[in-house]
């Protein structure tokens, strides 16, 4: 199954990312939502295709020491619980 996900705005409300560590996070969230999605998959409601408006992303912990790579990673991961289906060796039984 190939899947085709177009983030076309991610806004991180009253978050400054450092211009040098943008692309950082930007790839990031790529390899790791990526990752996520080829282990899981979608949920079956986005199968068919479709857009969403927003999805709302999880809790993210950032300190002065985050890098725009650990913070890419936290994102996708807020994501992937939006959009995903955990893979069966991580769903809780």
């Amino acid at each position: 199954m190939n899947i085709e996900l177009h983030i076309e705005r991610l806004v991180l409300d009253g978050l400054q990312v450092a211009p040098q560590d943008r692309s950082q996070l930007r790839e990031a969230v790529e390899a790791e939502l990526t990752r996520l999605l080829a282990t899981g998959g979608l949920r079956s409601e986005f199968l068919s295709g479709g857009a969403m408006r927003s999805v709302a992303g999880a809790e993210i912990r950032v300190t002065p020491q985050t890098t725009g790579a650990q913070l890419g990673n936290q994102i996708a991961h807020g994501v992937h619980r939006g959009i995903g289906v955990e893979p069966a060796s991580q769903r809780v039984r």
